[in-house]
């Protein structure tokens, strides 16, 4: 636990985990300094399309799905929802997110971020340099005050800026932000940086592959009968409903000294699974993790 709140940065590869591939080296490096798990998202509805599924998705890593649920994604700019803002249930965390998808800028509106264009951000070519200093980080610096504590930076497929496309756009991004939080010591101790990887739409029976638990040790011990439930599947010493057990987030988490190391070399499902630290947690739960380490809310989990 660090002695003052950290500054988050939320980088979301919406759809991007299917992209990740040996040429994007700053990711694996994060990989291999960060604490590395998975994110269970619940099963989609039958009639989901790709709207409302990014929507959902993004909805239950800001565990807002009863502002979902009562939403209709093509009319939530008229809409205003029973719902606390996020400064309302994180004791007035400051939050913001950056995305050109017309849908998330409505209901991350709705839910209290400020919301900014990708143009607004890239005029002059430096988006790590503007996000750091959103967050009160300027030449290696930490301000006193910043105007945000979280930034989410949403990448979706085809995103593009810069003359960078969606999976190398988020390569430099991280390469761009781990160079100044691994060089500036006074930036690495209070940034804390979230990297989510998604698979997005489930598209065939090879992502019934991307499974969270090892099939081989429940279903072929002698004491399956007797393993213990994995904590993302209960909720309030309840079981879970409708949890879906395959194709998870990616997450990886790094601050200086702060978050933990495991064996992971590299930005992928196989090595998050065989050597990553914290297996699996609920998505829903990914942001109280978050506002935990920026003194925003109580610790979740042990």
């Amino acid at each position: 636990m660090a002695d003052k709140p950290s500054r988050g940065l939320v980088l979301y590869g919406e759809g991007l985990a299917r992209l990740i591939g040996p040429a994007q080296t700053h990711l694996h490096g994060f990989a291999s300094r960060a604490s590395c798990s998975f994110l269970a998202l619940h099963h989609p509805p039958p009639s989901e399309n790709e709207e409302t599924r990014l929507i959902r998705e993004f909805a239950e890593i800001l565990d807002s799905n009863e502002a979902y649920a009562n939403t209709d994604v093509e009319n939530t700019r008229e809409e205003k929802l029973p719902f606390p803002t996020v400064a309302e249930r994180f004791m007035g965390m400051k939050a913001a997110i950056i995305t050109d998808d017309l849908s998330l800028k409505s209901f991350g509106g709705t839910l209290g971020f400020k919301v900014f264009n990708w143009n607004e951000l890239t005029r002059d070519g430096d988006l790590a340099s503007e996000l750091l200093k959103l967050l009160g980080f300027e030449g290696g610096k930490t301000l006193e005050t910043s105007m945000f504590d979280l930034i989410f930076v949403h990448i979706g497929a085809g995103v593009k800026t810069n003359g960078l496309k969606d999976i190398e756009l988020s390569n430099k991004l991280v390469g761009d932000l781990s160079h100044v939080a691994l060089s500036e010591p006074e930036v690495g101790s209070r940034l804390h940086m979230s990297v989510i990887m998604s698979y997005g739409a489930i598209v065939g029976d090879d992502d019934l592959k991307l499974s969270v638990f090892d099939n081989k040790l429940e279903n072929g011990s002698e004491f399956s009968g007797v393993f213990p439930r994995q904590s993302y599947t209960m909720k309030g010493g309840k079981p879970r409903e409708n949890v879906r057990n395959y194709c998870p987030m990616l997450l990886a988490q790094y601050q200086s000294a702060v978050t933990r190391m495991d064996t992971v070399e590299s930005f992928s499902y196989r090595d998050f699974f065989e050597n990553g630290g914290n297996l699996v947690i609920p998505a829903d739960r990914f942001l109280h993790e978050v506002a935990f380490k920026l003194w925003k809310a109580p610790k979740y989990g042990a």
